[in-house]
């Protein structure tokens, strides 16, 4: 962990979408897919995930990111506010601290021209970020 704590804080903090194009497109994960599209000509990235676990009901979220930020809401009625770091093959999703609840954290790491590895972590109050949820994606042709 203290790795990829370490790796966070070298990516630099997203003054204009760039760093994320690596993630542009259309995915598909086991379980799910997400898309990342561009929108407001170029203004601001929107990712669409929908999953539908095994055994359970549908999941599906919106994320708006904006330069440096990002906006997450789901039909679970979560709502999360993220920082956003990212060097063009890796970006950081790191919600911001409120001190109220648990912090989030989603991790993008290109691991070649069509796939992502992707790892979701919480970290409860006063507690370290513990794996909650990890994959791989591919781009669909």
């Amino acid at each position: 962990m203290l790795i990829l704590a370490l790796f966070a804080a070298l990516l630099a903090p997203v003054s204009t979408l760039d760093s994320l194009r690596f993630l542009q497109g259309d995915w598909i994960a086991e379980g799910g897919s997400f898309s990342l599209r561009p929108e407001l000509d170029g203004k601001i990235l929107v990712r669409r995930n929908h999953s539908q676990p095994t055994g359970g009901n549908p999941h599906e979220d919106l994320m708006v990111i904006h330069p440096g930020a990002a906006d997450y809401w789901d039909n679970e009625g979560h709502v999360i506010h993220y920082a956003v770091t990212a060097d063009g093959r890796s970006a950081v999703f790191l919600s911001r601290e409120d001190g109220a609840g648990p912090r989030f954290r989603l991790t993008y790491v290109s691991t070649g021209a069509h796939t992502v590895s992707i790892k979701f972590e919480i970290a409860p109050p006063g507690k370290p970020f513990q794996s909650y949820l990890e994959g791989k994606a591919h781009r669909k042709p």
